[in-house]
């Protein structure tokens, strides 16, 4: 069968918006949420769940954390990860982690893990004025709190989780499915995982990330299987021959040049809906910039850290979706109660009555979900 891009951009639209549905249901589709603490006017998380769970309200993920069958935690970004998934990226080690560490760290480690399970749940200030860490060089070359650097490591490390945020901060207990320790013992106490078992799971990370994100071209898909080295960097050493594989068992086409891969056959039947999505930045359909200007003919560019001068599409741009195009971008603000928009467009605003009913129909859609 003959695939254009036409075919990708429907099949691309069609795939990312499932019909709306409970918020755990919702999580289990998609495996995996990126997290971004940015709120203009809403925070990443809650721009992306909105089109996907209905009556979303946003905060309501974070109001509902610790009922719902997710963790905090990185895989190809960090975000929110179901509680499978998790499961699934394995043990973490990373090359300077607890099996590398020297016998003070790994003391440090283990008294600080105790007083996590004594308390439950501990606030990183509680843990500071206990243990009176100091601080640490960051990656960034600055001064960080040592508390709060360990804590971090830990949670990467599956020795912690993020139970709640208190106003923002991670209040972390003990990981729930953590072994308690022998003494002599080290602290990661799991079995080890077979070759097979590596594989077998290395290659069930790879179909993740291209239920989330695919239709993929290839340099794309390269790209995403290579930043598996943050969900899983025990099996760094997997990657190269698990995206050989990949290769091999994904649906593949070329199109205008390009190699495409999907999980499923293209089948998109009748034309676009006559709707109006603003995007999040972080949106599955929007994150990898290379095939957003592959689909839709312009780049998209994330610009909240841009110098102002530099910026061309505004602090917190919007891709803004019109049937199976994305046709420009929406700045949105909430002063005073009101939402205020502003938009750009790649070529002109659509003059049809169906695109200014839509558009202001999504407005309204924003204003329930920040309840305005």
């Amino acid at each position: 069968m003959l695939i254009t891009i036409d075919d990708l951009r429907r099949f691309t639209v069609a795939r990312n918006f499932f019909a709306p549905t409970t918020l755990q249901r919702a999580l289990d589709t998609m495996g995996f949420v990126q997290a971004d603490p940015i709120r203009a006017p809403a925070r990443a998380q809650d721009l992306i769940l909105r089109h996907r769970v209905r009556n979303y309200h946003a905060g309501e993920l974070e109001r509902r954390y610790a009922t719902l069958d997710i963790e905090e935690d990185v895989f190809v970004n960090y975000g929110f990860v179901t509680s499978s998934l998790q499961a699934l990226m394995g043990e973490r080690e990373k090359e300077d982690g607890q099996r590398g560490k020297g016998k003070g760290e790994v003391l440090r480690t283990r008294l600080l893990l105790e007083f996590v399970r004594e308390r439950g749940a501990v606030h990183p200030r509680e843990v500071d004025e206990h243990f009176s860490h100091g601080s640490v060089k960051n990656y960034w070359g600055g001064s960080s709190n040592a508390t709060t650097h360990l804590l971090e490591e830990m949670h990467y490390c599956g020795l912690l989780r993020v139970a709640r945020r208190e106003k923002g901060i991670r209040i972390y207990s003990a990981h729930r499915n953590l072994v308690q320790p022998k003494p002599g013992n080290d602290i990661h106490s799991s079995a080890p995982i077979d070759a097979a078992e590596r594989r077998a799971r290395v290659d069930a990370l790879i179909d993740v990330v291209v239920k989330i994100y695919a239709p993929l071209p290839g340099p794309s898909l390269s790209s995403y299987v290579r930043r598996l080295r943050y969900a899983a960097p025990q099996w760094q050493g997997e990657l190269t021959a698990a995206l050989q594989r990949a290769r091999e068992r994904l649906s593949p086409a070329r199109v205008n040049g390009s190699d495409w891969y999907w999980s499923k056959n293209i089948a998109v039947r009748g034309a676009p809906r006559d709707s109006v999505r603003l995007l999040a930045p972080f949106d599955p359909m929007v994150h990898d910039r290379a095939r957003f200007e592959l689909l839709w003919g312009w780049g998209y560019r994330f610009e909240a850290y841009t110098p102002v001068a530099r910026r061309k599409l505004g602090y917190y741009a919007l891709p803004l979706l019109w049937r199976d195009r994305v046709i420009g971008w929406g700045n949105l603000s909430v002063k005073n109660s009101q939402l205020e928009a502003e938009f750009g467009f790649v070529k002109s605003q659509p003059r049809d009555r169906v695109f200014k009913r839509e558009l202001e129909a999504e407005l309204d859609r924003m204003r329930a979900f920040l309840q305005i």
